[in-house]
């Protein structure tokens, strides 16, 4: 479990992934926090000791019904039953253990629901864990005999049994904000993202267990599908298990994280594949966003090497974009482009609120090629400069442009980091000015100052984003063809 932790921190940190607190189970604050709970539990009169018996899966450390298994053959050929959701096997188990009311929480937790419906998200999951309700309730096993397993918490008061070890992790979730003291800065404005194999533990049995233990379920909990390769679920026996610290080395950083958060869709499963990777960050990245950011900035287009000014007469503020015949050098199309991206930051906090992020990248994709067909469209490498009007609309063209590279440079800063740092830097974007709350476009075109107009852009960068190779296996079906 060292090692284990270890690699997970590692990982952690090769992905830039911050965190306030990184908690492990075996720590004294979260035992403590266990007892307190358990202590919660059983004064409020929903544990009891009882004799259980079922089909318990190891792996999994939980009793499954009937109904959750499928019968198999196991390695010599005997038959065996096994859990229809994750293909391990499970023994009929009988021990003496203590047991949780879950029974009792079936009308509370419907209730729950009811008055919550964004509590659980995406609306499948939630659906899903509605029709668990409907069903028979059967009460929940919440220790294990010490004797067979003997790394956990001990009942408080009764040796002989050790806390389930689901009732112990579920509870990090309060040790890591100060239970059972401080919690309330906290608790239950809380956000839980799980993925939906351990969705019954925490949509069913963690909100009855806080709700006997006098606590609110948690604001949101939401919930993750899974990656598979080639259509099939990464498994260590189909030899498919993809290791993220490889990807980040043959994707760089940026692109991996801008690929699963633009490719994952929480509702279903997402397909992953080397070719899909390449694909979509060399087309997003490296062409469209590094390709508008190249030609924008060369000095062939802009020789100051400046932040060039927005003239208001080139492109008026107009209340009907469709009626822009003869007013200044602006198409109808540029106006209804340039309308698109003033309502990006929005849209995409909107989306990053729920999660979404594909969608929030989506939309940024979509404004980077409206931008591109934008300056494509009025071709600034053909206008002459010795022509004042049309140095005016060149200028214009540029600010309209680099304006737009800011906004999605300072939307995706989230997403990849790196990448975002050094397009805002090479816009001479301070790191105070690239807030998301403070985001406006375009301020000229309302009439407002724009403090970047006539600034100094930063030193050149070189290429944004490097095109990606496509994967040598690949290249070498290619050449056999």
């Amino acid at each position: 479990c060292e090692r284990v932790s270890g690699l997970f921190r590692q990982a952690l940190t090769q992905a830039a992934v911050s965190f306030t607190d990184f908690t492990r189970t075996s720590e004294p604050r979260h035992q403590r926090a266990v007892r307190h709970f358990w202590g919660a539990l059983r004064d409020s009169g929903t544990l009891y000791k009882g004799s259980y018996e079922g089909w318990y899966c190891t792996p999994e450390e939980c009793f499954l019904p009937e109904s959750q298994l499928a019968e198999r053959r196991d390695a010599q050929g005997r038959p065996c039953k096994v859990s229809l959701e994750t293909g391990h096997q499970v023994h009929w188990t009988k021990e003496e253990n203590y047991m949780f009311r879950l029974s009792a929480f079936r009308d509370p937790l419907q209730k729950w629901l009811r008055d919550n419906p964004r509590a659980i998200s995406p609306d499948p999951f939630y659906q899903h864990v509605l029709r668990w309700l409907d069903e028979d309730l059967p009460d929940l096993s919440v220790s294990r005999e010490r004797s067979r397993l003997q790394w956990g918490i001990p009942v408080p008061s009764d040796s002989t049994q050790t806390i389930y070890v689901w009732v112990d992790a579920l509870v990090n979730y309060l040790s890591v904000v100060g239970y059972p003291e401080r919690h309330g800065e906290w608790w239950p404005a809380a956000h839980h993202v799980v993925g939906k194999d351990i969705l019954k533990f925490h949509a069913v049995y963690w909100p009855a267990l806080l709700m006997a233990a006098g606590l609110a379920p948690p604001e949101r909990i939401f919930v993750h599908s899974h990656w598979t390769v080639r259509g099939q679920k990464m498994s260590k026996s189909l030899g498919n298990v993809i290791d993220p610290s490889a990807c980040i080395g043959r994707y760089t950083l940026d692109g991996f994280r801008y690929f699963l958060l633009r490719q994952g869709v929480p509702e279903r499963d997402c397909d992953y594949y080397d070719e899909k990777v390449v694909k979509l960050v060399n087309s997003e990245l490296a062409d469209a966003l590094g390709g508008l950011l190249n030609r924008s900035t060369a000095l062939s287009i802009n020789p100051s090497n400046t932040y060039p000014c927005f003239s208001e007469s080139c492109f008026p503020k107009v209340l009907d974009y469709r009626e822009t015949n003869g007013i200044g050098m602006a198409s109808a199309e540029d106006y209804e482009f340039v309308a698109s991206v003033a309502s990006l930051p929005l849209q995409v906090a909107s989306y990053f609120e729920g999660f979404q992020i594909y969608k929030a990248l989506e939309c940024v994709a979509l404004c980077v090629r409206q931008t591109n067909s934008f300056f494509q469209r009025h071709r600034p490498w053909k206008l002459n400069r010795k022509d004042p009007a049309e140095q005016l609309w060149l200028d214009t063209v540029i600010h309209v442009t680099l304006e737009c590279l800011r906004v999605f440079g300072t939307l995706l800063q989230p997403v990849i980091p790196h990448t975002a740092d050094k397009l805002l830097s090479r816009l001479g974007v301070e790191p105070e000015e690239r807030g998301l709350s403070s985001l406006t476009f375009l301020p000229r075109y309302s009439g407002k100052p724009c403090p970047f107009e006539g600034r100094q852009l930063g030193p050149d960068t070189g290429v944004l984003f490097h095109r990606l190779e496509r994967p040598r296996q690949h290249q070498t079906e290619t050449r056999k063809l």
